[in-house]
Parts: structure tokens; C-alpha cells; sequence
């Protein structure tokens, strides 16, 4: 199968609530308004969270209304705790808090970490709060099965540079592999790499190899594809179409076979997806498990590619390697009312808690009142990227992990944790990546891009 025309990664924080204003979307050619200066990765402006991760600076009101992004950490991650995990409502930028952030319903079994998927929801995503520019990036997991279904992992950038490896659940033995720049879509991107057993039913090992010069796909320590920049040139655009920018690792299962999907997202997807599956009546979800995630940084004493201070920010619109800043800005904001101009808003030195009361959004999925403060938390149909379950969603994250079955946070469990509060809003279903690498995830609302009989539009 082609890999989807779309890039996948605006499938991060795909969970979110439906929010009953819509904030201003913003695009290359509709900056965002001064009063909600961020554009979210899904084409949405606002403050607080839509400064943090994904924060476009090109589509923002300025350079500098994104919060500088934390630099790149050697670290493995073993999948066995929710400890250093944060829902978007609770992380301000501090990665000493936090080694994940997402939304969804990451659960815990036998000492791995599962990303649950229940009838009529959106999935879950989980992105590193550190981005890593250039370096090697392994994850061990299983993925999940079924028509419809979709497991990814990949790393994205700010500017939509991505590079990809996808699972379709009706093709068990199958490693789709693509990379973009700048979610410029192009169908000669993709490459598939064949696994050598049940993606579903083994641990294997995938491996992204990622240099200024190259990028390299490997499964179980085996080369199964390389990307040269050299072989990148865009003599059009008078440029190479090659990632290059800082970009955070990403983790998620989505369902591409969703009946609110065009239809080529779903006929690449395997085709529609069945919420009365046998995986459905046995768990409650689908899911895929991951058992560790490990980052080793790019090696260097000049850029591109450096992670000697505390934060990156680009200081030209071009956002292409030369234009990042290796640099000591913080990434913290005080409040979710801060953006990177004014990181210090809401600070309560009083209470010692800040204050998040605004009238433009900052957190994605989260109240419901006011309206402008989560991207992708609207009710729009130019709201890509906006989530399921109102219900669920816009209970409180504690609330909502507190709800879930005591087994879920066992790690001697014999079967996959039940989940019991499940109940969602059908109409509420909406694509969980902004379409638009392109429109919504860049800017623009809507998806031109993805209502086409083209196979793989994700």
C-alpha cells in the first residue's frame, strides 16, 4: 500500500474534548491574532498549551509567541510507569516534571505501557516533552490489529518535518516507513520494510537513524531502508525537502478507518474500522503495546544538531536547520495563560498556584469554559484535529485515570485491563491528525487534501 498523501503527526493529543466556541485558525498566509498569538499543530490559535508543543512559529503571531522548545536528552524510557506522564492540562513546559505528555488512555500491563483505543474514540498519543534534533531514536512495541486500526510512531517537528513509521492492522507483517518536510506531501516518500514476524503478536525493534545527511529505517537491528538528503533537491523551491528541524517523538494509535474520515485514509487504513470486533468485546479497546523508547542525541560541537543549553527557537521564518538557536531560554510558562512573550502571566506568587481564567483557549481538550484554551477542542468542522467523547473527555484527566479499573496500573495482570467508562459522542468523532499538513494541522481549515480516492491519506 502507498503511505497516506497526509503526514501523520497531527495525530498527537488527538483525545480532546468538544468545545462549544471555535478559536481562530491560522495558516502561511493567516497569521494568529495578537490576543491568541500560538498556532497549535492544528491549525487552531490560542495560549497556554498551544504555545508548548507543536506550536508553529511560522503561522503564530510572531517568531517568538511559541515557547522555546526543551533541547534534546540521551535517555531511555522503560514503558512501565505513568510517573513522568502528564495529559496536556497539567504540563507547563518543564521537563524535569514530565518525560511524556498526550491525551487518550494510556494504561498500564505486565510491565508495559498500552495505548487504548475504545468505540467511537480517537485513540491515544503520547509525545516526549524534550525534542531531539537529529540522533537515533529506538521504540520496542507491538503493535495493534484490525481493519481501520492504526499504530505510529515518529518523530515531528514544529514546522511538520516528520519522519515516519506506520502499522496498519490488516497487514501484520508490514513496517510502512515516510518522511516529510514542512507537511509538504509527496507520494514518493513512502517505503515499505517487511517484518519478519506478527507485528501484533512480537515485541520487535524499530529504529529511526537520523543525521543531517541521511535517514535510516531499521527493524531489529537490520537496515530495511535509507533517505539521503542528496537525493532531496527541490530545484523548484530551491531547496532540500529533507527533515531537518527539532522534533519530538511520538507515539500513537488512531483509527484511519473512522466513517468521519475521507475515503482514501480509509482504504489505507485497511478499511472501515469495526467498534463490535472481537478485540473490542474481549477488552474494550484496541490497543498497542509498548515496552521501552530510548533517544540518543546527535554527536556534535557545532549546529545543526547541537543540544548544549536548555532550549531551541528558530529566529527565521524559513524554519529550515540554519534558523534553529541552540539557546538558554526557558520553556516553562508560569500559567496557561503565558505565552513566549509574556511566560510570566497568571503567575500567582500568593496562592503558589496559577491562575489558568481567560477568555481565549490554553489547554487542548481541557474546560470547556472559556473556549479558545486546548488545540484541537472545538466543535468546528475546521477543527481537524479535534476529539471524541465529549463526556469523557472533558472530565478532569485524574478523573478520568481514576475511573479506569484498579488492574489498569497492574503489572502482573493475564489480560489486557477493562475498561468500563466508555461511553462517547459518535457526532464528536473528528479526524484526530489536522488535516491539512495542510489546512488544518498548517492552517488552513478543511482537508482538500484528504478527500481523495488516493490510497493512504492520513
Amino acid at each position: 500500500m502507498v503511505r497516506a498523501l497526509l503526514p501523520l503527526g497531527a495525530a498527537l493529543l488527538g483525545a480532546t474534548a468538544v468545545l462549544a466556541d471555535s478559536p481562530p485558525t491560522c495558516s502561511l498566509t493567516q497569521k494568529c491574532p495578537k490576543e491568541a498569538p500560538c498556532c497549535s499543530q492544528y491549525g487552531q490559535c490560542g495560549v497556554g498549551a498551544y504555545c508548548l508543543g507543536g506550536c508553529d512559529p511560522r503561522m503564530s503571531f510572531s517568531l517568538d509567541s511559541c515557547v522555546p522548545a526543551p533541547v534534546c536528552q540521551d535517555k531511555t524510557y522503560k514503558m512501565d510507569s505513568l510517573d513522568r506522564y502528564k495529559d496536556i492540562s497539567e504540563y507547563l513546559g518543564d521537563p524535569s516534571k514530565a518525560d511524556w505528555v498526550g491525551q487518550g488512555e494510556p494504561l498500564l500491563y505486565n510491565g508495559n505501557l498500552l495505548l487504548t483505543m475504545p468505540p467511537k474514540s480517537v485513540g491515544t498519543v503520547l509525545a516526549t516533552t524534550t525534542y531531539m534534533w537529529y540522533g537515533t531514536v529506538k521504540a520496542r512495541f507491538k503493535t495493534s490489529r484490525g481493519a481501520g486500526v492504526v499504530t505510529a510512531f515518529i518523530l515531528f517537528s514544529d514546522v511538520k518535518d516528520e519522519i515516519d513509521y506506520e502499522f496498519v492492522g490488516v497487514d501484520l507483517g508490514t513496517a510502512q516507513t515516510n518522511y516529510y518536510f514542512q507537511g509538504i506531501p509527496d507520494y514518493h516518500n513512502s517505503g515499505n520494510i517487511t517484518v519478519a514476524s506478527s507485528t501484533y503478536d512480537d515485541f520487535h525493534d524499530y529504529e529511526i537513524q537520523w543525521t543531517p545527511d541521511q535517514i535510516t529505517w531499521l527493524v531489529d537491528g537490520k537496515v530495511g531502508r535509507t533517505k539521503k538528503r542528496s537525493e532531496t533537491w527541490n530545484a523548484t523551491a530551491n531547496q532540500w525537502d529533507y527533515p531537518q528541524t527539532p522534533s519530538r517523538v511520538q507515539i500513537s494509535l488512531w483509527p484511519g478507518g473512522a466513517d468521519t474520515n475521507a475515503k482514501g485514509t480509509v482504504d489505507w487504513a485497511g478499511g472501515p474500522i469495526d467498534w463490535n470486533s472481537e478485540e473490542i468485546k474481549n477488552f474494550g479497546y484496541y490497543f498497542a503495546t509498548f515496552s521501552d523508547v530510548s533517544v540518543e542525541c546527535f554527536k556534535t560541537d557545532t549546529p545543526p544538531g547541537t543540544h548544549k543549553h536548555k532550549s531551541y527557537y528558530y529566529n527565521d521564518a524559513r524554519a529550515t536547520n540554519d534558523t534553529v538557536i541552540d539557546s538558554d531560554k526557558s520553556t516553562i510558562l508560569k500559567s496557561f495563560l503565558g505565552t513566549g512573550t509574556d511566560m510570566d502571566k497568571g503567575d500567582s506568587t500568593t496562592s503558589g498556584s496559577a491562575s489558568s481564567s481567560s477568555s481565549v483557549n490554553n489547554i487542548p481538550g481541557g474546560n470547556s469554559s472559556p473556549p479558545n484554551q486546548v488545540p484541537g477542542g472545538n466543535n468546528a468542522d475546521t477543527g481537524p484535529a479535534v476529539a471524541a467523547a465529549a463526556a469523557a473527555a472533558a472530565r478532569p484527566p485524574t478523573a478520568r485515570r481514576a475511573a479506569l479499573p484498579r488492574a489498569s496500573r497492574s503489572t502482573v495482570a493475564t489480560t489486557p485491563p477493562a475498561v468500563t467508562t466508555r461511553t462517547t459522542a459518535t457526532a464528536a468523532l473528528i479526524v484526530p491528525w489536522a488535516p491539512a499538513r495542510l489546512p488544518s494541522l498548517l492552517g488552513s481549515p478543511g482537508c482538500s487534501c484528504c478527500e481523495t480516492d488516493s490510497p493512504g491519506v492520513v
